[in-house]
């Protein structure tokens, strides 16, 4: 715990470089597209341009600085961030309802993860129309993405060396661009005032509709927080300070070059057509070189999309919000994972978001409507994280009413993007929230109708059947996987299993548990001998982001225990046991399925049909705790719900 807290909290040169690469894609890339987003087909106007400027200056400050990065960052899970280390840690209030803004904010940051590659690579790109006017970007931009998602599978840590002097390139490219049109039109910077943000959203008659087109500068917010964890929340403040610069440096000089082109239209300035002021306030000559700076920076941007997808879906995994589905570590270092089924299928909505918009213009209608839902929901988690650390009340109050009231004003800016492309990340997010729901629910009515028992009642006839030679030997070592957190527990299913379900006669039972903690990486187990020489219990206690490794885990566990004396694994048969050959290990799980005999309400039939379609779509259960499959038997239950009463019959006599 001590080590993650000093990482936290460590600030290196090396340190800052880094978060530049990781975690600064998805914001640092928004000058590419908001200034465009904001004027729009009018005619360039002064008072658009500066009313602009001035909401993005204070978007930046409120939302990004202020509540990310100096409150939210504070709300740290052990060194984790992002909305699932977030609930991990509010869910200890015990306030039951905390699991809607969890489920809503993470289907809304995987919504926005589909959507952020296809318009980051695509504004880029589209940067070539300056030189080719009629040159369709789409095959360019889908090439790019199939790529970038291929790589995927060998691991982030060879091109991460590449991704942090790129961005540092990026970065101080965006301030010198900046700089050279401020130069000579120093009063631009006049548009810091909030006067001019005021009189936008007051005296403009579509003013706060702009505030969709102005969100997309924040849009990244949420990134600073997940990836904590992986930078640190001391180089985090402190590399912010050196993008925001750049960042408003670069805004401000677009709104320079566009004031002195008042009047006229985007599509009419630059060559080829190409009305993007990020381009127009380069000259001639770098322009290729700007492009292809923009283009690393853009898929930089979508790499630290499509890595925090694999991360949040992990967390959602051992929260209970996901089906099990395979993971694989390209590299030793930690938090690096690779998640094949989400890594295609979000190549695949990427794809589909191309060839549905074609454009970056018409994507960011769609882009920002589900971030800010997720936004909100971070904002009512953090006011439950407040709570907890005792802040007072007053202060919980301010802060959580000014940040939803700034919240919901932009949500109601973005539902205006529904109709125009919003409606593709809505039903993205509603189709995750759907799963995650369904997935938590049918956990929950699962374990609602899973019968325990005491163990205590069946010592006697385990100790006897582990003795009773009359029974062929199933196993030297029987070991099953419970879901009971009581020691002095089992399920039904796992004693029935062994005494009925044809009985298992071993030396030795052993049964293993889970728990998964509220924090992200911890790596403990506890043992507990029910019966002398017959049952031993394990309890293995993990962090929400360890991975479930059983039958390595396992393996270590019993090495320790041989190693202490505590127990022996030697075979009991009488020639194997003269020379020391150890016994032989057999896990059983238990699968269940649906009773035809289930008599459930319509909501319960919904949930628990599709559960189970999904579970079949899902990795399996040996495979999900990593056992290996030559040593596993899988034993079907049926799972009856509602179970009917008893049907009364009359006997009929034989004529």
């Amino acid at each position: 715990m001590s080590s993650h807290k000093s990482h936290l909290n460590k600030l290196t040169l090396g340190g800052l470089l880094i978060t530049l690469g990781i975690i600064y894609g998805d914001i640092g890339t928004s000058p590419l597209y908001v200034m465009k987003a904001i004027v729009g087909d009018d005619p360039i106007a002064a008072d658009v341009v500066l009313g602009g400027i001035s909401c993005i200056f204070w978007t930046l400050t409120l939302q990004t600085t202020i509540k990310y990065v100096i409150i939210t960052l504070n709300a740290d899970n052990n060194g984790e961030g992002g909305i699932f280390a977030l609930y991990a840690l509010v869910r200890r209030t015990k306030v039951k309802w905390l699991i809607v803004p969890a489920v809503i904010g993470g289907s809304a940051l995987l919504a926005d993860g589909i959507i952020t590659p296809p318009i980051s690579v695509s504004s880029a790109v589209e940067g070539l129309k300056t030189f080719y006017p009629e040159l369709d970007t789409v095959p360019y931009v889908i090439a790019i993405l199939i790529i970038l998602f291929s790589i995927q599978q060998f691991g982030t840590n060879l091109v991460g060396k590449f991704f942090a002097p790129l961005m540092l390139i990026w970065f101080s490219m965006l301030a010198v661009l900046g700089i050279s049109q401020i130069y000579g039109h120093i009063e631009i910077f006049k548009a810091l005032n909030p006067y001019y943000a005021y009189e936008l959203l007051v005296e403009h008659p579509s003013g706060i509709f702009l505030l969709g087109a102005v969100f997309l500068c924040t849009t990244g917010a949420e990134a600073l927080y997940s990836d904590m964890g992986h930078c640190g929340r001391k180089n985090i403040r402190v590399s912010w300070i050196f993008v925001k610069t750049t960042l408003v440096l670069n805004y401000v000089g677009q709104g320079a070059y566009l004031i002195g082109h008042e009047g006229q239209k985007l599509e009419n300035l630059g060559r080829g057509n190409n009305g993007n002021p990020f381009y127009l306030i380069m000259p001639d000559w770098f322009q290729p070189f700007g492009i292809t700076i923009a283009t690393m920076a853009a898929v930089i941007a979508s790499q630290a999309l499509i890595s925090g997808s694999f991360t949040l879906i992990n967390e959602a995994m051992r929260l209970s919000f996901w089906p099990k589905v395979r993971i694989k570590y390209p590299s030793d270092h930690k938090g690096q994972l690779y998640i094949p089924s989400i890594n295609w299928l979000l190549l695949a909505g990427c794809i589909m978001v191309v060839w549905h918009f074609q454009e970056s213009s018409k994507m960011e209608a769609a882009y920002g409507l589900s971030i800010v839902l997720c936004m909100i929901m971070t904002t009512i988690l953090l006011n439950y994280f407040m709570i907890m650390k005792r802040v007072k009340w007053y202060f919980i109050g301010a802060i959580v009413t000014l940040y939803l009231a700034i919240e919901f004003a932009f949500l109601f800016a973005n539902i205006q993007k529904f109709r125009e492309g919003g409606y593709v990340t809505v039903f993205i997010a509603l189709a995750l929230i759907g799963i995650m729901a369904t997935w938590y629910r049918a956990k929950k009515i699962s374990k609602n109708y899973t019968k325990m028992v005491k163990i205590e009642n069946y010592k006697k006839v385990l100790n006897e059947l582990s003795s009773d030679l009359t029974i062929p030997k199933y196993a030297t070592h029987l070991v099953y996987m419970t879901n009971s957190a009581r020691t002095d527990e089992i399920e039904e299913k796992v004693l029935y299993s062994i005494l009925q379900k044809r009985p298992k006669r071993a030396d030795l039972y052993w049964f293993i548990h889970v728990n998964i903690l509220n924090e992200p990486y911890k790596t403990e187990y506890k043992v507990t001998e029910i019966i002398k020489d017959d049952l031993i219990r394990i309890d293995f206690n993990l962090g929400f982001r360890e991975p479930t490794k059983i039958n390595i885990m396992f393996k270590e566990v019993v090495k320790d225990l041989v190693k202490n004396g505590e127990v022996d694994i030697t075979s009991r048969y009488d020639s194997l046991s003269r020379n020391n050959i150890i016994g032989d290990f057999k896990f059983v799980l238990s699968e269940k399925f649906l009773s035809n005999d289930s008599e459930m309400r319509w909501d319960e039939k919904i949930i628990m049909n599709t559960y189970f379609f999904f579970k079949k779509l899902s990795l399996s259960e040996e495979k999900a705790f990593g056992l290996d499959s030559s040593s596993v038997k899988i034993e079907k239950f049926p799972m009856v719900l509602h179970p009917p009463e008893s049907i009364c019959m009359k006997r009929v006599q034989n004529q």
